[in-house]
């Protein structure tokens, strides 16, 4: 028996790289699937039906079930009619993969609204639609009576959670999305529903237009060398993640080559308290013992290639 054995699941983004990957892993275990890819160029431009249904061709001529949908997941009419591929087809829906996403990198002071404006519309509103739609489902499920075990899995990234130089839209979509993930557990539990997001480490289209990161993402030249970012690494989480008995809500993983680790969301390891209003004379003076030990990557203008240069080592 697989994992998923009996289980539904979309995955948006399926028909390249990490969506790929999910699908793949996700047939083999037993998921039926909704494969979503508009297919467009990593800059979001374009569209073309092939890279979904080769994704459901691959899936059918190994003996699984899957069905191509090729609108974007950001746009609301299309993101319903993707949820409701799901259950006419295959009758009932438990797993949603948010994980398509484009690139407009540009330093901020260079970036236009139209840069800004086209990552946060396939990232966040790519994540909201399908997620609202197959909310709504599952919600309706539990009201009936019926058991739910649904589990959502987004997609965050390092230059969200850790910052990239270049990427002020993408990186911005990225932690909504992991804000938008915790908060998404808190409200669905009541309706048997997981949420959990992951930053991925891998060589994808998008990874390889990131500045620094095409020499330090390669494949191995020695074909027996572990190639610790090939985009099939991160799948078994999020396979792990799908699966209906698994305990893991509200969570963000770091994953990647043969790492997985939960992220820490936004802590106060350290206070400064006093029983009245601050000053700014005060403030000069004790401040500045809130940074000690602290990461210092935002003043020392690090990139998230420097970051991760220790990966897996």
């Amino acid at each position: 028996m697989g994992a998923l054995d009996g289980r539904v699941a979309i995955i948006t983004g399926a028909g390249r790289g990490l969506g790929r990957e999910h699908a793949l892993l996700f047939a083999a275990e037993g998921a039926k699937l909704v494969i979503n890819d508009l297919g467009g160029s990593p800059r979001g431009e374009g569209t073309d039906r092939g890279p979904a249904q080769e994704v459901v061709d691959e899936i059918v001529a190994l003996g699984g079930e899957a069905v191509a949908h090729t609108e974007s997941c950001a746009d609301w009419d299309a993101a319903e009619r993707l949820v409701q591929l799901a259950l006419d087809t295959f009758g009932d829906l438990h797993v949603l993969v948010n994980n398509a996403g484009i690139l407009r990198d540009k330093m901020l002071v260079n970036m236009g609204p139209d840069e800004w404006d086209a990552v946060m519309n396939v990232h966040l509103r790519g994540h909201f639609a399908p997620t609202r739609h197959a909310a709504s489902y599952w919600r309706e499920q539990a009201k009936n009576g019926v058991e739910v075990k649904a589990a959502i899995v987004n997609t965050s990234s390092g230059a969200g959670l850790i910052g990239n130089v270049g990427q002020a839209n993408y990186g911005a979509a990225k932690a909504g999305i992991a804000a938008m993930t915790v908060i998404e557990a808190i409200e669905l539990a009541r309706y048997g529903v997981r949420a959990n997001a992951i930053a991925p480490v891998a060589r994808t289209r998008l990874t390889l237009e990131t500045p620094g990161m095409e020499d330090m993402v390669a494949a191995p030249t020695d074909a027996a060398e572990f190639d610790k970012f090939h985009p099939g690494n991160v799948s078994p989480l999020v396979a792990y993640l799908a699966t209906a008995d698994c305990p893991f809500t509200g969570g963000v993983f770091h994953v990647g080559g043969g790492e997985v680790g939960l992220f820490t969301n936004w802590t106060l390891p350290e206070r400064i308290v006093k029983d009245d209003r601050w000053t700014v004379e005060e403030l000069r003076e004790a401040a500045p013992r809130l940074q000690a030990g602290r990461p210092t990557i935002a003043s020392e203008g690090l990139t998230i290639a420097e970051t991760l240069a220790g990966f897996n080592e």
